[in-house]
């Protein structure tokens, strides 16, 4: 099954850091890379737009730019939209707040019958509303 990786995972496993990772953020890091090992890690234009906007020097915006071109990118189609807008309905409807690219995170991946992987809390509150698959990784 593909796996749909939200934006604070990828920037958790690009980000330099000078302090060491965590335990929890290396098991995120390590999942992460068993992904793309599996060629099961996936991505779309919001994320990668969000990703490099965080970028100040153009170096490294040049390179993590062609870095994320190894992965393909799956075009948005209208459903997707529409659908975003109505698991943010529902979403409201019962007092979940959320934001207009977690819902489109939220329908691409229903839509193919992929997992989202993040450590955005927000996506436990989706996932109980509107069924989110929320990818949940093997322990080390």
């Amino acid at each position: 099954m593909m796996v749909l990786v939200d934006t604070p995972i990828w920037s958790l496993a690009l980000r330099r850091r000078k302090e060491p990772l965590n335990p929890k953020e290396q098991t995120l890091t390590a999942a992460l890379a068993e992904l793309i090992r599996e060629g099961r890690a996936q991505v779309i234009g919001p994320i990668r737009q969000e990703l490099l906007s965080g970028i100040r020097e153009e170096k490294q915006f040049r390179s993590l730019r062609d870095h994320l071109r190894a992965f393909n990118e799956i075009g948005l189609v209208v459903e997707d939209y529409e659908e975003a807008a109505r698991m943010s309905k529902q979403c409201r409807a019962r007092g979940v707040s959320n934001s207009s690219v977690d819902m489109l995170i939220c329908a691409v991946a229903s839509r193919r019958r992929w997992q989202v992987f993040t450590n955005d809390q927000d996506f436990l509150r989706y996932e109980k509303v509107i069924g989110t698959g929320l990818y949940r990784f093997p322990a080390p």
